[in-house]
């Protein structure tokens, strides 16, 4: 079956699509847990470098806490396609693939969240960048925090910035989380409540 769920921090969209688990490739299964496909589709064009790293990147966060060995020999594939990007792209695909993941049922260890940090050439702090901030920005950091002990699942550099720098956006980052996992709920709570 397949899932869709649309995320929208600011003016960037990211529409997500869950089908699984189901019966998997022989090539392609695993013999302990569901294997775990994860495609970034742009705006337009096709695939490049960018989505493939982005694409790593979401599923090894995803394989974090997806209880995978409770579907073992299945496939499940995560489809993200991008409606448009005006910042912070990478955690609203994060956010998008968790709400997917959700949406569906599937067992997880935990929620997790995406949070994008752009360091200003003054040393100020940005969440949710937009491009041109992005840009403009001396560093942009973003992180994948899980909802159990605002644990760093993954985390992504662009720029260089301190490792003082660098605990500082992770503390924004964790801080910003509680407010997304509280949409988390508050999304949940209103698609029940209405059937």
């Amino acid at each position: 079956d397949g899932e869709l769920c649309s995320v929208c921090p600011g003016d960037t969209s990211v529409l997500a699509g869950l089908y699984g688990p189901a019966e998997a490739k022989l090539s392609k299964e695993l013999p302990d847990r569901a294997a775990l496909e994860v495609l970034l589709r742009p705006k337009v064009g096709l695939p490049g470098v960018l989505e493939r790293s982005r694409e790593q990147l979401l599923r090894q966060t995803c394989e974090a806490v997806l209880l995978g060995a409770l579907h073992p020999r299945t496939a499940v594939s995560l489809v993200l396609q991008v409606l448009s990007d005006a910042g912070s792209l990478l955690s609203c695909c994060l956010n998008a693939a968790c709400m997917a993941l959700l949406d569906a049922g599937l067992p997880l260890a935990a929620l997790f969240c995406g949070v994008t940090c752009a360091l200003q050439p003054d040393g100020a702090i940005l969440l949710d960048p937009t491009a041109r901030q992005e840009q403009e920005a001396r560093a942009t950091l973003t992180f994948a925090i899980a909802s159990s002990d605002r644990k760093v699942l993954m985390a992504t550099t662009k720029g260089s910035c301190s490792v003082e720098e660098m605990q500082q956006c992770l503390a924004a980052a964790q801080r910003a989380a509680s407010t997304i996992f509280q949409f988390y709920r508050d999304s949940v709570r209103r698609r029940y409540s209405k059937s």
